[in-house]
């Protein structure tokens, strides 16, 4: 069974995904997930920033294994093309039988969103209202959908980009304004959505009770935030082995990640009290896995007879 890209969209819906990736998260921090690191090789297709990676992202959990293989070409926004793209493969963990394989772009998308809709559900202070975004691209979108999901207040929406007209469209297309990075900052709710290598978010834009979502710059030598937002907040992230070695947010900061969001989720850790919040997402294997397993149930698939 190969499930399309608009396939996986017709049937993969936040209701569903959310609670799904919330309990995901928690089984992570409770060791019931075999998820290797991921593995990533630098595609040599050009110089500097074009240089592509292609990355290997193996899982085991419950009833199913997955692997996803992923690519991130941030030349493509050049040629027309998506920049990153996937294909998840799902088996079955009794028999080793493949079950499914789809196209794994739109899952890592919603899955992203959904991972930070628990995590803002969980650590945003009750009367949070504003929400700003740094970023306008595929995932602003999605998390704007998300999130408004978990938390209908946030009804302040402040986008602001690199590219300022594409923080207009996309404030005209879902009821937000258009403003500076710093206003942006000063929201409730902060996400962070760029692929900028270099610090786009400064600690001194940020009220002392934001919650900071950095979802963008995934890897050791990148980072949206800087040492002061880093510092100065309360760091949660989806797993500390994964931060640690992935996010440049945290090694290059030298911040500490004080609490997995599984640990917050479970009630194994308490969740801060008061305080400024960053929550750090690189993005895990049992994500897209609970994301296809979903998926693949929803288009039929059925577990064999023996």
């Amino acid at each position: 069974m190969y499930i399309t890209e608009q396939e996986v969209r017709d049937v993969l819906k936040y209701e569903a995904l959310i609670p799904a990736i919330r309990q995901a998260l928690i089984d992570y921090s409770a060791g019931l997930v075999v998820q290797p690191a991921r593995t990533i090789l630098r595609a040599g297709n050009a110089e500097g920033v074009r240089n592509g990676w292609f990355a290997v992202m193996p899982v085991i959990a419950g009833d199913v294994m997955g692997v996803k293989t992923v690519t991130f070409y941030p030349g493509n926004a050049e040629l027309g093309l998506h920049t990153h793209l996937a294909v998840i493969e799902l088996l079955s963990r009794s028999t080793g039988e493949p079950l499914g394989v789809m196209d794994g772009r739109v899952i890592t998308e919603m899955r992203t969103a959904a991972v930070s809709a628990v995590a803002c559900d969980a650590l945003a202070a009750k009367n949070a209202s504003s929400l700003g975004i740094l970023g306008s691209g595929v995932q602003a979108r999605s998390h704007l959908e998300a999130l408004r999901l978990v938390r209908p207040a946030l009804q302040d929406i402040r986008i602001s980009s690199r590219t300022h007209a594409n923080a207009v469209r996309l404030a005209e297309e879902t009821g937000g304004r258009a403003v500076t990075a710093e206003e942006a900052a000063a929201a409730d709710v902060v996400l962070t959505a760029t692929s900028s290598p270099n610090p786009v978010l400064e600690g001194s834009w940020l009220s002392p009770h934001t919650l900071v979502l950095a979802v963008g710059a995934t890897g050791a030598s990148l980072r949206e935030l800087d040492d002061e937002a880093m510092q100065s907040s309360f760091v949660v992230a989806e797993s500390r082995s994964c931060a640690e070695r992935e996010s440049g947010d945290v090694i290059l900061s030298g911040a500490k990640v004080q609490a997995e969001i599984g640990e917050i989720l479970s009630g194994s850790v308490a969740a801060p009290a008061a305080g400024r919040v960053v929550f750090k997402s690189v993005g895990m294997a049992i994500e897209d896995l609970t994301a296809a397993r979903i998926v693949w149930k929803a288009r039929g698939g059925q577990w064999s007879s023996r």
